[in-house]
């Protein structure tokens, strides 16, 4: 992976990981504020993205029965989707790791 994204972003992503899987519900990573965890749309919806940089997000999926709070709440796993370049608006999302 440090060959295609670059050592410090590999870290970073490494990182991130890392926090999230010390978390025991998606519920108690959203409250942390961790990443500044946003939920998407479009294409996306269903899907949150964490910062990893300014440019950089960790795209995740709660595996819920649902998207109701308390599913969300009571959700244990994520699924993590990939990374993705924001940098451009207006442009197709630039997938890193799929």
């Amino acid at each position: 992976m440090q060959k295609e994204i670059g050592a410090e972003l590999t870290r970073a992503v490494k990182k991130r990981y890392n926090q999230i899987v010390a978390f025991s519900t998606f519920f108690a990573l959203q409250q942390s504020g961790l990443g500044k965890p946003e939920a998407l749309s479009g294409d996306l919806k269903g899907s949150y993205s964490l910062r990893v940089s300014a440019n950089f997000r960790l795209i995740i999926r709660p595996k819920a029965e649902g998207q109701s709070a308390e599913s969300l709440k009571l959700c244990d796993t994520i699924i993590i989707e990939g990374v993705i370049d924001y940098h451009g608006k207006g442009k197709k999302f630039n997938w890193l790791i799929p």
